[in-house]
């Protein structure tokens, strides 16, 4: 449950963005995530199902102004969509069609569909890996 990752190169990776309802917080849903993420790693691990690890985070507030290109340090437009989201919950797949009959599967929708209960907004962007690595051993 809190072992290392490995990433395989050619992934894809997707990033959802949940934003929780007022008054909701990360203890509230903790267990609906537990099980949602429970429910993807049980069932659609292998060949098949495309699913290779994933990660949930919890939205710390800070952002790096140093890691940030934009006019006077203003976020970009459409960033405080993405900074209002409390959690993210970040997984990668063998493909994007994977991921998607994967999230079309019933078994999934009724885990999701008790987290969505929980917020305001949820949505979820795919990228493709064009790089990876780690520091050279001296």
């Amino acid at each position: 449950m809190f072992s290392p990752i490995t990433i395989p190169f050619g992934c894809v990776m997707m990033f959802n963005v949940v934003d929780l309802k007022e008054g909701v917080t990360i203890d509230d849903v903790e267990l609906t995530l537990g099980e949602m993420c429970n429910v993807v790693k049980n069932n659609y691990g292998d060949d098949n199902g495309g699913f290779i690890a994933g990660q949930v985070f919890k939205n710390s507030g800070f952002v790096s102004p140093e890691g940030s290109v934009s006019p006077d340090n203003q976020p970009p437009e459409g960033a405080e969509k993405i900074k209002a989201g409390e959690v993210a919950i970040v997984t990668y797949w063998k493909s994007f069609d994977q991921h998607e009959k994967s999230h079309a599967d019933r078994l999934f929708k009724e885990k999701f569909s008790e987290l969505a209960d929980f917020c305001d907004e949820t949505f979820e962007l795919g990228y493709q890996m064009l790089w990876q690595g780690v520091p050279e051993e001296n």
